[in-house]
């Protein structure tokens, strides 16, 4: 491994350490970051369950990812305060893996995967989420929100109805009642008291008056048992064969990319609202070894949720014992608490996701809308329409090209020239505009050949020789003039363009130029070099 990506883990470290020295890890501190997790940890298991059946495997498959990746990430993590465990957007990519080979390439695939991350995290390409430009982030966060939504709708249906029949008339109202009522209470609390998080104070009011009461709604319960024991050292049963790899590698490199890209993009949120940054590649190592792990004892996989890492900023955790707190407070759930958990009305927890996705939407996005650039504006939509409509990493990739392709596109049309004659009588273009593939044509569209005198000077002062189109297109500029029987020399070449041409060795460089690049060279078809002169 690169000392770089050591040194990253202990400035993260001496980073954490200085938050408690600052804080001091007093009995009030503690007090928050353990009910901020045991808040976290009741909103996981519903959570877990409901992936796990969009997987098509055991639910305790994905308790027990939400145990291993949550543990490993919270100790071992890029950004305190994230939480990770299973997640809708890996489950939907499983499915088709598990209907057709079986649990047991899903185990494998989940190892491979986490190799895959750990590799990347090594080689520090988390660092390229910083090309992720804003409107893409908000898109990003608001598509996110609408997704969490449209998933806690499923809880209004009838578990007991006809092809997933709405829930109506009584059942209904009570249902929205008690989600109405676990919001007011999160939104009312801190202004009474901040030393129990408000998710947690409405998930424990509103279940108290479900159980006290007898209140006939869905409970944890109805969704599946959450009783087990501990998860098993198990190695995937699967045929170590050429075969083997050939399924589980597509699966492996697009759940590893999609976990690595909303993880990150979660990292930075997080980071955003603790003032908090770095950590990208460390992230990307934990998220690799908690899903190696996680293969190797019967979990589904996963990377960071969004929704669990608000409810956990916003219950005041800040360090790694939140983190910790809910991935242990989990694993008691499943061992000896499963008849209490299993008690807690689903409304309760909808209604702590509802407040999240009211948290988590950016809703100044829609008062800027119209005052930021029109192309900024339609990113920002069209990555919330394709988050909604397909995944966060495709809609994220998605952005970025769209974004790219502006921005190279308005880059093209700022290459222009302005010239002049000096009292030699050469004519002088003054360059200026990046020059790549984007504005070569319209950098060659610059120069009128027939006319122009027998000296011409191409100055690139206020100019970037970019790209190998670039580097082509002045060739054929300088082929042009050759050809008229005229001179053309080059000036200001910057110290990196003038690496990008020797290096290219299209043009090669015969003299030495004075150490700024400033003097003019003379560039000459038929012998392809570029000569030092006045």
């Amino acid at each position: 491994m690169k000392p770089a990506f050591f040194s990253s883990f202990a400035k993260l470290a001496m980073s954490e350490l200085s938050f408690l020295n600052e804080e001091g890890l007093s009995v009030a501190r503690l007090r928050t970051e353990l009910l901020s997790g045991l808040t976290v940890a009741l909103a996981l298991v519903p959570e877990a369950v409901a992936f796990a059946f969009v997987a098509g495997v055991n639910p305790l498959v994905g308790l027990y990812a939400a145990f291993m990746v949550g543990l490993i990430t919270a100790l071992i993590g890029g950004r305190p305060g994230m939480i990770s465990g299973a997640t809708g957007a890996l489950a939907v990519v499983m499915v088709a893996l598990v209907a057709e080979h079986g649990v047991e390439y899903l185990f494998a695939t989940v190892v491979l995967m986490g190799l895959l991350q750990i590799f990347a995290g090594v080689m520090q390409w988390g660092k390229f989420i910083r090309l992720v430009p804003h409107p893409v982030m908000l898109g990003f966060v608001n598509g996110l929100a609408i997704v969490i939504f449209l998933a806690q709708l499923t809880q209004f249906k009838d578990p007991d109805g006809v092809n997933g029949a709405w829930l109506a008339g009584g059942p209904l109202y009570t249902m929205l009642g008690l989600v109405v009522l676990t919001m007011a209470i999160i939104y009312v609390m801190p202004k009474i008291t901040k030393t129990i998080p408000a998710p947690l104070a409405g998930i424990g009011i509103v279940a108290a008056i479900v159980i006290a009461f007898g209140l006939d709604v869905p409970r944890v319960g109805d969704m599946a048992s959450i009783q087990g024991g501990l998860p098993e050292f198990h190695v995937p049963t699967v045929p170590l064969t050429l075969e083997t790899f050939q399924i589980i590698l597509p699966y492996a490199v697009i759940l590893g990319a999609i976990g690595l890209i909303e993880s990150l993009l979660t990292l930075n949120l997080v980071g955003e609202m603790t003032g908090k940054r770095g950590g990208a590649s460390q992230e990307c190592v934990a998220q690799g070894i908690a899903n190696t792990m996680t293969g190797f004892f019967g979990g589904m996989g996963g990377c960071a949720m969004i929704g669990q890492s608000m409810i956990n900023v916003k219950s005041g955790g800040r360090t790694r014992i939140a983190a910790t707190a809910a991935a242990i407070f989990l694993l008691v759930f499943i061992l000896v608490g499963s008849s209490i958990i299993e008690q807690i009305p689903l409304a309760a927890l909808v209604g702590v996701m509802f407040m999240v996705v009211i948290g988590t939407f950016a809703w100044n996005s829609l008062r800027i809308l119209r005052r930021v650039p029109p192309m900024d504006a339609f990113v920002t939509l069209l990555v919330t329409v394709v988050t909604v409509m397909s995944d966060l990493a495709v809609a994220v990739v998605v952005g970025v090209i769209v974004s790219a392709l502006a921005y190279a596109w308005n880059n093209a049309r700022r290459i222009h020239a302005h010239t002049e004659i000096d009292e030699s009588g050469a004519k002088i273009y003054r360059v200026q505009g990046p020059l790549f593939f984007g504005s070569s044509d319209g950098f060659a569209e610059l120069f009128d050949v027939a006319q122009d005198p027998q000296i011409v000077v191409v100055d690139f002062n206020d100019s970037r020789v970019v790209d190998q189109s670039a580097l082509q297109a002045i060739e054929a500029v300088a082929a042009k003039y050759e050809a008229a029987g005229k001179r053309i020399q080059l000036r200001h070449l910057s110290r990196d363009c003038h690496k990008l041409l020797t290096k290219a060795g299209h043009l090669m460089i015969d003299s030495d130029d004075d150490p700024d690049y400033s003097l003019a060279v003379n560039y000459s078809v038929r012998t392809g070099i570029l000569d030092g002169g006045h």
